[in-house]
């Protein structure tokens, strides 16, 4: 049986058709997302399922409700052909030391900066995170979150379909794992494409997730 990582916070389940996913993920689980919130200006919104505790799942896709923003949408997800895990957050104790710690081990996971959004109740939730250039272009290590004194969105009372596994595979899992040690986590990999994989368990039994076959 896989361990669930370390610190882990949430998945990203990017998709260029978000009512089709969200679809999807309730006929196969029995469990629908709930709306998480819009992204304003940057063109997405998201559904979120809990997966235990303070980990969820968000599925992040289009707004069709926003004007087309003048830069790509987060994790370009008008150019994915399909849904698919593209990376995963870790919650550390202390971000700002997490990130130092990590730059200290030879792993830059990006800069700092704050996000908001708001729920559709109207409670406002901001956040600070690690992005930039230096992250891993896999998306396998994970980027850095802190929710302050934010709400958590696990504290909305989410819908749940609790996380059994998630495991990973990558070209060379050996250059990824340093880097996850450096943040402060672990990931079960194995070799071949670049990829998540994960298992819920749901109302109707365990349901797993895999990346969706590469293109010929």
């Amino acid at each position: 049986m896989n361990t669930i990582p370390a610190l882990l916070d949430h998945l990203v389940l990017a998709t260029p058709d978000l009512a089709a996913t969200v679809g999807d993920f309730a006929r196969r689980t029995g469990v629908t997302p709930a709306p998480g919130g819009v992204h304003v200006g940057l063109g997405t919104r998201n559904h979120l399922v809990s997966l235990g505790g303070t980990r969820y799942l968000e599925i992040i896709g289009p707004d069709p409700e926003q004007v087309t923003p003048g830069q790509p949408r987060p994790f370009d997800v008008d150019q994915l052909a399909a849904p698919r895990v593209l990376t995963w957050a870790i919650s550390p104790p202390d971000l700002d030391a997490a990130v130092a710690a990590a730059r200290a081990a030879g792993y830059d996971p990006g800069h700092i900066h704050p996000m908001s959004r708001r729920r559709p109740d109207g409670t406002l939730l901001e956040w600070r995170l690690t992005d930039g250039d230096t992250a891993h272009p896999s998306g396998l290590v994970p980027f850095l979150i802190d929710w302050g004194s934010s709400p958590h969105p696990t504290a909305a009372d989410l819908p749940a379909t609790p996380l059994l596994a998630l495991s990973a595979s990558a070209p060379d899992p050996d250059e990824i794992r340093p880097l996850l040690s450096a943040v402060g986590t672990s990931l079960e990999l194995a070799s071949g494409p670049v990829g998540f994989s994960f298992t819920v368990d749901t109302p109707r039994g365990p349901v797993t997730f895999e990346p969706p076959p590469a293109a010929v």
